[in-house]
């Protein structure tokens, strides 16, 4: 089950078809979907998450908390709208765009995709635009 929240004015558009991708994407990787959260927020608020969870004082575009057990994909993950926007302005793509980057980043960091190293980051970059590529409207 994959649950969209909103804790600022932002709401998705596209719900079931961003879920049907989600969803695919966990399959093409072999997994089984559990349960997701989105929790779509400012600023401030995964500001205040970052410190008391990480102890980070710094703004992120995304904190996720993994709840993965064996092959069933679960978590929480908190998405500032706000960095996604500027993120979005700094790497020259949409909104839309960066917003689905960051959303299936998640997921494949529950997948077991790290992003620590270089080659690591290499490979995470490539599985995103794969999984980008999976992403259709009409659903």
């Amino acid at each position: 089950m994959i649950e969209f929240n909103y804790e600022t004015e932002f709401a998705l558009d596209n719900e079931a078809a961003i879920s049907n991708w989600i969803s695919d994407v966990i399959v093409s990787e072999d997994k089984k979907l559990g349960e997701i959260n989105y929790i779509f927020c400012d600023d401030e608020y995964l500001l205040q998450i970052n410190k008391e969870h990480l102890q980070h004082d710094y703004y992120t575009d995304i904190i996720s908390f993994d709840y993965t057990i064996g092959n069933e994909i679960s978590g929480d993950m908190f998405i500032s709208i706000e960095r996604v926007k500027d993120n979005a302005v700094d790497f020259n793509v949409s909104f839309e765009d960066e917003l689905r980057r960051v959303m299936v980043h998640g997921v494949l960091h529950y997948c077991g995709y790290k992003d620590k190293s270089e080659s690591d980051v290499v490979l995470m970059r490539s599985k995103e635009d794969e999984k980008l590529a999976m992403f259709h409207v009409e659903q």
